[in-house]
């Protein structure tokens, strides 16, 4: 075999696993983005696998090789969010330099990309029951655990009081998803206020919570 053909027949299989790896992704990002509209006009409750596969241009069969259902769909796409969001919340946060840069910073980027992302956000809107989804998938619960160890820093830096971490990242995560879904309801979305609320009520309220006191250490006598 001349070397030319030697070198095509060496990269055949490569090009072919290439091409098939594009094809799956296409496949797997066309489901999504029909999801994402269908979620919008429908709701989370109405929409069925069906008409997520209606809008797409893919047989039934090609739709189960990603995947079993319209909650693993949904929950992809919040994963998708939250990786997205994620390395910027944790910069804001990293780079406060008080409580309240802290929370305004955490509010402030958060909504802001909750007003931009609406390909994901607007399938919210119709149903409150996709926040109970939304809130389990893997990615967004290492988001919640991820505020927690920022807030512990911050603690330990002298930045907050030694308040509870984990009261405080469950109050911080309740108050902006509740806020992002009642901006997303009005005609024009505005984080900068929505975030200014949000940042008024717990920095009026913060440095009134109980301090946590620190349990005794136990000793455990020599036997």
């Amino acid at each position: 075999m001349e070397p030319d053909l030697q070198k095509t027949a060496a990269r055949s299989p490569a090009k072919l696993n290439g091409k098939r790896e594009q094809t799956k992704n296409q496949n797997r990002e066309t489901i999504l983005q029909a999801a994402r509209q269908v979620f919008a006009e429908l709701g989370y409750g109405a929409t069925t696998v069906r008409d997520i596969i209606r809008a797409t241009p893919l047989a039934s069969g090609t739709f189960y090789n990603y995947f079993k259902s319209k909650e693993e769909v949904f929950q992809a796409i919040q994963d998708e969010s939250a990786l997205r969001i994620r390395p910027r919340l944790h910069e804001e946060r990293a780079k406060a330099a008080s409580v309240e840069e802290f929370i305004s910073g955490t509010f402030r980027t958060f909504l802001e990309y909750v007003a931009t992302d609406q390909s994901n956000f607007h399938a919210i809107r119709r149903n409150t029951d996709t926040l109970r989804v939304r809130v389990h998938t893997q990615e967004v619960i290492a988001g919640f655990e991820e505020l927690r160890e920022d807030l512990e820093t911050a603690i330990a830096k002298g930045l907050f009081p030694p308040v509870n971490a984990d009261y405080l990242m469950a109050a911080i995560v309740g108050v902006a998803f509740e806020v992002a879904e009642r901006m997303l309801r009005r005609d024009n979305p505005d984080p900068a206020t929505a975030a200014e609320f949000a940042t008024a009520l717990f920095t009026g309220g913060i440095r009134a919570l109980p301090h946590v006191v620190a349990e005794p250490v136990k000793v455990v006598a020599a036997e």
